[in-house]
């Protein structure tokens, strides 16, 4: 696979995530878009400009992030389990942003965007803290002359235990709140594509562009990544400025994501996995594709909760579709590693 296969396929998948937004933006309750186009006082101009289409752009943003950190993680460790959420990334931002919510309900009632500005803080801060606590454990391991794949072994095992410690503080945290602050958390933690205001999709997009065209530039260096530490710092790679720019932008996406949409997981694993399995391993290819594909990826899982509501009558959160799709695919890969 080469780099020039990538526009045309790019082309494809891109056109592939248009279709899925505007069937997004067409589900629902039935509404004139001519009407929705040339009336901005209309009923129908309401539903697709301030619900369906800042929710659809939501799901677009969050699952391309978290598409392109899970591809970064992948190539950077060479483990195909390697994800956000297993790392323990997610769960310290998590534990970072529920602290946050706790916070603001015990206080003053703050404004929406007082209030979104401190929990987007906290996650990111609690996301840096488990990458600096997961790279520090990489660090070590690299000083006693481990190799790479043990290495990775032991960073996947070390985000096993920063989620285990970050659910566990999220656990005794809701016990001290408010029945309704832990009913928000509960529902928030689950994952949800909710409608944004204008300023948090901004604060968003921004984190995850800015993250992710990092993780793109650095494409070429994980490619080389591939044939070994030694090899790839005789052709130039500085492995550990290399490192520490992967986990801090893929840090800056997944704090910004779990701000906002709480705790979606298995996108970062399943879609460049698939992407992989497809198109080959370079990563010119794997993470612009990644990108793509996972901004279609949830806003289609998203349109299933959606479609889920006229059967029983609720909407679950987008965050059990994913595990309910990603868990099983997830357990064969542990599987197939094993054996």
């Amino acid at each position: 696979m080469t780099a020039r296969a990538t526009p045309p396929r790019l082309s494809i998948a891109a056109l592939i995530l248009i279709a899925t937004v505007l069937l997004a933006l067409r589900v629902g309750e039935p509404i004139s878009l001519s009407r929705a186009l040339s009336d901005p006082d209309s009923l129908d101009h309401a539903i697709l400009f301030r619900a369906r289409l800042p929710r659809v752009a939501l799901g677009v943003i969050a699952g391309a992030g978290l598409a392109a950190s899970g591809a970064s993680y992948q190539g950077l460790l060479r483990n195909p389990l390697a994800e956000p959420y297993v790392l323990g990334v997610a769960g310290g931002a998590a534990l970072g942003a529920t602290v946050a919510l706790a916070l603001a309900g015990l206080a003053t009632p703050a404004s929406g965007l007082a209030l979104a500005t401190i929990v987007s803080l906290s996650a990111a801060v609690g996301g840096a803290l488990a990458t600096a606590v997961v790279y520090a454990l990489a660090s070590r391991g690299a000083e006693s002359g481990a190799s790479r794949a043990g290495g990775a072994a032991a960073i996947l095992l070390a985000g096993v235990v920063v989620n285990g410690i970050a659910s566990a503080a999220i656990t005794f945290v809701k016990t001290l709140v408010r029945a309704t602050t832990a009913q928000q958390l509960l529902f928030w933690l689950a994952g949800f594509l909710d409608v944004p205001t204008t300023s948090t999709l901004l604060v968003l997009a921004g984190c995850v562009a800015l993250g992710s065209t990092v993780l793109v530039i650095d494409a070429p260096r994980l490619n080389l990544l591939a044939l070994g530490d030694e090899h790839a710092a005789h052709l130039g790679v500085d492995v550990t400025a290399l490192e520490r720019r992967t986990f801090a932008a893929t840090s800056l996406v997944v704090g910004a994501v779990v701000s906002t949409s709480g705790m979606i997981g298995f996108v970062g694993l399943l879609v460049p996995h698939i992407v992989r399995r497809l198109l080959g391993a370079d990563h010119r290819v794997v993470l612009p594709m990644s990108l793509v594909v996972g901004g279609a990826t949830l806003v289609l899982c998203d349109l299933l909760a959606r479609a889920t509501f006229r059967w029983v009558g609720t909407e679950p959160p987008v965050g059990a579709i994913t595990a309910l799709v990603g868990g099983p695919v997830f357990l064969a890969l542990l599987w197939r590693s094993r054996a």
